[in-house]
């Protein structure tokens, strides 16, 4: 509906493909959009930063239907803005490079509609970086020249003055020219270049599937030909080129390469997703279940009940870091003084418990050395008193194993479900075609209900067998419950670490990686 006032528009550059090179204002204009109009040459997890409540409107290719024209985005732009939205467009690269921000601008403009350009990081200086290709050095190139390859070869020459570029800059390098690697060869040498002069082809520059062709501008053809290269890619021609062999770096990281879905609530993915980041990989963060407050009168009462006789509880059992936050905010709603559990031990099922334990001022009385209900279990035996008192404050899906050893070393157990995990399944356009293509390298399961609400996701998203779907992908799981879990439903498990944390996940993966590289 027509509010009678004008949206604004935010051309934002979304950088080459990995979501963290996006700047800073681009982030902030995202965040604050009524809508989002993206195609594929914005990375996907882009659209997590989003506004949950914010229209997402996709202009790439479809099964059904081919790119949407860019006169058709252009006029899209304009109709959004004037019902009043604020719509961030997101480009891939940086909007002016070849990007066609000056059409949409121009038609901002006509229609009176305010717009803002964001610069984004163009991958054609991105992509070689990753490469470990700089397009100058102090020794090798003082300039460069950004030209595009798009265009069919009679084309390109009505844009390219071959005989002005080929010696302009000492780097050169064209976006979107693989199919034209031949023709623009053979420009090159003809106009000057040495045909031992070195290039490199970068496909899919800061993705998982980064690929690098080096050659010659005499051999680049039949390479590119042999090894069957095919676009999107960057293509740099120059000395700079032979930089690659000492500064290459992200290919050298253990987890490079590797897409790793996370299914970790998105609250708690953070930590995994940096760590899997530091290492190489690329994260697709796709959460399958989210914590919540209890609100069912019985289950607040029974909450209630067990915290106002916080003075006779001799122990306190922590199994989750939810828990332990979920029963902080308990406390706080119910106003109930931590003081009030003097004569109480805490136990903290791992360190991360116990970390969480500690930030509130609290150091746990017993910590396992396996980070696991079975052996904080172990653990209890011969510490715990029969006759004495224990609560347990846990999620809804909590296992009765440390209950019922509790009660069988004579302990009354009071469990309260300070929390309920619940099934998240968000609607995900990408999903099912990169399970089918295998551009999921790694899954990994935090906890049982990872790999419960996954499957049951997977089916809300179109997928009809999400265990055949799964099949080839490395399965990484926390510990051997949620490997069991895993495993009982069909679905072959790859790597369980030694310590149950998320720590010993990641390290575990990738030692994994380097025995396969023969590291």
């Amino acid at each position: 509906m027509n509010t009678g006032k004008i949206g604004k528009v935010y051309l934002v550059g979304a950088g080459p493909g990995d979501p963290k090179l996006i700047t800073i204002r681009g982030l902030e204009a995202l965040k604050r959009s009524d809508v989002v109009v993206f195609d594929r040459l914005a990375g996907p997890q882009l659209l997590n930063h989003a506004r949950q409540d914010a229209e997402r409107i996709y202009v790439g290719k479809l099964p059904d239907r081919h790119t949407m024209k860019q006169e058709e985005i252009n006029q899209l732009l304009v109709d959004l803005a004037l019902q009043g939205k604020s719509v961030a467009r997101l480009k891939g690269g940086d909007p002016t490079v070849f990007g066609r921000v000056g059409e949409e601008a121009e038609l901002l403009r006509q229609n009176g509609v305010e717009y803002e350009i964001i610069p984004g990081i163009t991958s054609a200086i991105s992509v070689p970086a990753y490469a470990g290709i700089p397009v100058t050095h102090r020794d090798l190139a003082s300039s460069f020249s950004v030209i595009t390859g798009h265009e069919s070869p009679d084309k390109l020459d009505l844009s390219i003055h071959w005989d002005k570029v080929t010696n302009a800059t000492g780097t050169l390098v064209f976006l979107m020219g693989v199919a034209k690697i031949g023709y623009i060869s053979e420009q090159l040498v003809k106009h000057g270049r040495s045909p031992q002069t070195p290039v490199a082809l970068v496909q899919w520059g800061t993705r998982a599937e980064q690929r690098t062709l080096v050659g010659t501008l005499g051999d680049i053809e039949a390479k590119v030909s042999e090894a069957n290269f095919k676009p999107p890619a960057v293509i740099v021609v120059g000395d700079v080129v032979g930089q690659r062999e000492t500064l290459s770096w992200v290919e050298r990281k253990p987890l490079f390469g590797q897409r790793v879905l996370v299914t970790r609530a998105r609250s708690q993915a953070s930590e995994l997703v940096a760590k899997l980041d530091d290492l190489g990989a690329e994260t697709y963060e796709y959460p399958v279940i989210e914590t919540r407050l209890p609100d069912a009168a019985g289950n607040v009462q029974a909450i209630r009940e067990a915290l106002a006789q916080a003075d006779v509880y001799d122990w306190v059992i922590l199994t989750s870091v939810n828990g332990v936050e979920y029963f902080f905010r308990w406390l706080e709603s119910e106003a109930v003084d931590i003081r009030r559990f003097h004569r109480a031990k805490f136990a903290a099922v791992g360190p991360k418990t116990a970390q969480e334990l500690a930030q509130r001022g609290i150091r746990a009385d017993l910590l396992p050395e396996s980070y696991q209900a079975e052996g904080l279990a172990d653990k209890l035996d011969g510490l715990v008193i029969r006759g004495q008192k224990a609560l347990l404050p846990r999620g809804n899906l909590a296992r009765e194993l440390l209950p019922k050893k509790l009660r069988e070393l004579g302990v009354e157990a009071i469990e309260i479900d300070v929390y309920e995990t619940a099934l998240s399944a968000p609607k995900d356009m990408w999903i099912a075609e990169m399970l089918e293509k295998k551009q999921i390298h790694v899954i990994t399961f935090t906890s049982s209900s990872t790999v419960v609400n996954l499957l049951e996701a997977l089916k809300l998203n179109g997928i009809d067998d999400p265990v055949a779907a799964l099949q080839g992908i490395e399965i990484v799981c926390i510990g051997p419950v949620t490997a069991e879990t895993a495993e009982k439903r069909g679905i072959q498990v790859t790597v369980v670490p030694q310590h149950a944390t998320i720590d010993g996940m990641v390290e575990a993966l990738a030692e994994r990686r380097r025995i396969m590289r023969g590291e």
